[in-house]
């Protein structure tokens, strides 16, 4: 069987001089590379207590969406500002090429609930970040944050020293 960073397509200049993307539509395009994906960040939770998954929009559900499915928990989309048709709260947050904001339904997360945030990549750590304040502001605890890849060289991981973090792949550069 290949190796999960075997499965990635890196693409040099994109999306702009000296950045490599690291692509996650190669590991989804094979069945094989997406169950290895799915299982390799599954396994990071062993021993974790969890409540709720939940996943930023949109990588984050193509493998937090599996992950909670396969643990029997409830699954929470963290979507883009105006998507989702209930009450929610949101927040703002920086990425390496501009800003954005987030939103989650009010009643997504219950104070107490041990919440795990996967995402398919940690660059800055913008948007882990502002999902762990939304569990937060809930009552919520994130009790574990996991992504299929980190880049290393954006220093993410320092954004979220309060966090139990892990990736399955890191990458040194940007």
């Amino acid at each position: 069987m290949k190796k999960i960073e075997e499965y990635v397509r890196s693409i040099p200049d994109f999306p702009e001089p000296g950045i490599i993307f690291r692509d996650v539509t190669s590991i989804l395009q094979d069945a094989d590379g997406f169950a290895l994906a799915v299982d390799s960040m599954q396994a990071l939770l062993d021993g974790v207590e969890v409540d709720v998954i939940a996943g930023a929009e949109s990588r984050g559900f193509i493998f937090g969406a599996p992950i909670a499915y396969n643990l029997h928990k409830p699954f929470v989309l963290i979507r883009k500002k105006g998507k989702l048709p209930c009450e929610t709260i949101e927040s703002s947050y920086d990425l390496e090429y501009g800003s954005a904001t987030i939103e989650m339904h009010k009643d997504a997360v219950t104070p107490g609930q041990k919440v795990v945030l996967v995402d398919d990549l940690i660059a800055t750590g913008g948007t882990i970040e502002a999902t762990a304040r939304m569990v937060e502001e809930l009552g919520g605890k994130v009790v574990k944050i996991i992504t299929l890849m980190e880049l290393e060289g954006l220093n993410g991981r320092k954004r979220l020293k309060d966090y139990d973090v892990a990736s399955v792949i890191c990458y040194e550069g940007k």
